[in-house]
């Protein structure tokens, strides 16, 4: 028969006399990761100012581009040729065209203009053409000359801005007071979380982050901010089907190993730097991942499908391949992570700060003050323009 005796339903729906049921444990799923910072690892120094700088230096270029459109008598034959930079030359290089395997040896530079015998030591000559590039092999000097004129590069200087974080904890003294679940002190809570908050930021400032057009420096009303990597490569942004880079696989711009290879060629090409971080977002790694479809090959016993690539090694380096959900969707990164430092301004690393106050509460804020420093923005790529679905 049915139960007459006294149930927990007697009590009504919100069982008032029912001691509650919850858990210790708080659930978090709001997303505050950051790859990217735990791949790049602590500084080794902090900043010293609110504008942060540092030099950059570079060897004497071994390249240059010809700067003519029509040639006398004709391009194959011509010897005078008009480039970008003439005093990139001297008297006696050797200096190949394009992808050629002739080799022109330089007798006379005037400005801009070289004088040069065409099919040096029986070469083939190579027709030339407007904004080709001019690799010089090396110079060659004469036995006993007198030492030549010297030449050198001016370092230069590169800076950055520091960027204030900051989040309000304001805890009233009742529910300081009060017995909570999961939390036995509610102000240390609410630090915890808003560092979580300004971690998440400080990470997708450092990848999209962009400083002012005017008063990078800030003032009473102009709020500081730093430039993050996005924002300062220049050198190396790619785009499928775009200035002779391939296109993608798809419609176009799907991500391909190709395309990935050719803009790891490129960086590597002009740049002594080594490529050793892939950042990108969700859809740009699951295309990564797809490289090794077809490659993959399972014995009867298995019963683990594997899909993942953590590491992609290529001629041009060996690359961890880090996943941020701030990287921007559409693009992969690609960064030689000895060249980045997020560093905080001296004494103001994330720290929490009690504030003065005048009623029955507990107010203080958690704040930070960080910059980025990129150096040497050719030494990193970024393939853009890419289908995100």
């Amino acid at each position: 028969m049915a139960f007459s005796g006294k149930a927990t339903y007697d009590s009504g729906e919100t069982l008032p006399e029912i001691v509650e049921d919850v858990s210790d444990i708080i659930g978090i799923v709001s997303p505050y990761e950051t790859p990217l910072l735990d791949w790049l690892g602590d500084p080794k120094r902090p900043a010293a100012s609110t504008v942060h700088e540092w030099l950059e230096d570079s060897l004497l270029p071994n390249t240059d581009q010809v700067n003519q459109t029509t040639f006398t008598p004709d391009a194959q034959n011509a010897t005078s040729i008009t480039v970008d930079h003439g005093p990139r030359f001297q008297v006696g290089d050797q200096v190949r065209p394009g992808d050629s395997r002739e080799v022109m040896f330089v007798t006379v530079v005037s400005g801009h203009v070289l004088t040069v015998v065409r099919g040096y030591g029986g070469t083939p000559k190579h027709t030339l053409a407007d904004n080709m590039r001019l690799t010089i092999l090396g110079n060659a000097a004469l036995e006993g000359a007198d030492a030549p004129a010297a030449r050198s590069t001016s370092r230069a200087r590169r800076m950055n801005y520091t960027q204030i974080f900051t989040a309000s904890v304001n805890v009233s003294g009742s529910n300081q007071a009060a017995r909570h679940h999961g939390v036995r002190d509610e102000v240390d809570h609410q630090k915890q979380e808003r560092m979580r908050e300004l971690l998440r930021d400080l990470e997708n400032c450092v990848i999209n982050g962009t400083a002012p057009s005017a008063g990078q420096v800030g003032s009473s009303t102009v709020r500081r901010t730093m430039n993050g990597i996005v924002r300062q490569i220049a050198s190396n942004a790619f785009t499928p089907g775009v200035g002779g880079f391939p296109s993608g696989g798809g419609s176009g711009n799907d991500l391909t190993e190709t395309l990935l290879n050719t803009a790891l060629r490129l960086i590597w090409e002009q740049s002594s730097g080594q490529v050793d971080t892939i950042l990108c977002g969700g859809v740009q790694k699951r295309r990564i991942n797809s490289f090794i479809t077809s490659q993959r090959t399972y014995a009867p016993h298995e019963t683990r499908v594997r899909d993942l690539v953590g590491v992609y090694e290529s001629d041009y380096g060996v690359c961890r391949v880090v996943v941020s959900r701030w990287a921007p969707p559409d693009s992969v990164i690609l960064l030689d992570s000895s060249r980045i430092e997020v560093l905080p301004l001296a004494g103001r690393s994330f720290h929490y700060k009690p504030l003065a106050t005048t009623g029955d509460a507990i107010a203080g804020m958690v704040v930070g003050e960080y910059t980025a420093e990129f150096r040497n923005e050719n030494a990193h790529g970024i393939l853009r323009g890419l289908s995100t679905s």
